[in-house]
This record gives C-alpha cells, structure tokens and sequence, in this order.
C-alpha cells in the first residue's frame, strides 16, 4: 500500500488546523489575561573604577564588566531588597511585597531584572509593577542604593556607580506580553491541529488497523 503524502493531508484539513491555532491562540492570551498586567521602568548605571596607568584599558573595561556581573547578582539579595524599600523619599508601597520570607524573595525576583552589558560596565536594570509610578520610585530606589552604597558589596571604597539614564517607563503593560504567548499559542495549536489531522486521516487509520504484512 503507498505511503500517505503528510503534506496533502495536512493541506486537506488545514480548517481544522487552522480552528486547533487559534482556539489555542485565545486560550494562551486568556490565560495571559489572569495575570496582572505590568509596566517597566528601567535604568542605566555605569561603573567607573578609579584609573591606573597600570592597567591597559581592555583589562579595565572586563574588570568592570565582572564587578557589574557580580551587582547584578547583589539586585537580588534580601540586603539589597531591604536597603531599596527603605529609601528615603520614594514612597514605595511595603505592602506590595508579602511577609512571608519565600514569596517575598520570589516576588522581588519577579520585580527586578538586571542585565550587564557586554564588553561594557553598563548595567540595565528594570523594574516590573502593575502601578507606572511604583515601577518608577523602585528604579529610582534601586539607583539610588546602587550609587551610595553599590561600592560596598564589591569590596571597592574608590569604585563609583554612576546613574546615566533615569527612569524610562513603558507606555503600556509589557507583562506578559500577549503578543508573544498568543503567537505561541498558535503555532502550538496549529502543530497540534496538524497531527491530529493526519493521525485521524481515514488512510492513516487503515494503515494502523491493517500493517502492511512483509513476511
């Protein structure tokens, strides 16, 4: 018996591929919806480490770039958690974040994103919040303890961590982003269409109830 062409079968039922996408589109958006909706705020800070004449500036820049990895890992730390939400002037509200010690480090994890230019001592750190302008003091918090006291948890009392770009918020939620999970949402269910088409073809199914026999 011939061997089905996949393809055509696919082409055949391509409504019913088409329905199992965007059935899964809405779904993947519907879901997005449940969650809270999110602006971001983001910030650029530089890390200026104090000059030498001995040191080429290829080694100045990676050194840089390793002590901005290693404030990037600092961001998330309860320490730093702390000294943020208790800066003064910037109205942050405490009761955003939970009591409990898990969900609120798990929370601020969720809040905070930082990312360390490469071949640079840039840092981009950006907030997440549902209100535009707690996503905003947050950033604003952020750079403020990162410049006064960033220094600190890197071990150099002469390193200085510059702010040189302040808050830019987002004009419309970016979390989660609908756009990505509904496109997801359709090649998956248009993947899953697709076989389910092909398995519940009537050739298909006459080759699984009826094998070819070799013998």
């Amino acid at each position: 018996m011939p061997q089905p062409h996949f393809g055509k079968i696919a082409l055949k039922g391509w409504k019913k591929i088409m329905l199992f996408g965007l059935l899964a589109m809405v779904v993947a958006v519907g879901l997005s919806l449940t969650q809270k909706l999110k602006y971001s705020s983001t910030i650029r800070m530089l890390i200026i480490q104090p000059s030498s004449l001995n040191v080429d500036p290829y080694t100045a820049i990676r050194s840089a770039e390793q002590i901005g990895n290693n404030l990037a890992q600092v961001v998330y730390t309860t320490d730093f958690f702390t000294k943020v939400t208790n800066a003064p002037n910037f109205a942050i509200d405490p009761t955003y974040f939970p009591d409990n010690d898990a969900k609120r480090r798990k929370l601020w994890s969720q809040t905070v994103s930082v990312r360390v230019e490469n071949g640079t001592g840039l840092l981009n750190i950006t907030v997440y919040h549902p209100n535009k302008d707690q996503a905003t003091a947050i950033a604003q918090a952020i750079g403020y303890v990162m410049t006064n006291q960033g220094a600190n948890y890197v071990g150099g009392t002469a390193l200085q961590i510059k702010l040189v770009d302040e808050p830019l918020v987002s004009n419309f939620p970016v979390k989660p982003n609908l756009a990505v999970n509904g496109f997801t949402g359709l090649i998956l269910g248009a993947l899953f269409g697709a076989i389910y088409v092909i398995l519940t073809d009537k050739s298909r199914k006459y080759l699984v109830e009826h094998p070819p026999n070799f013998a």
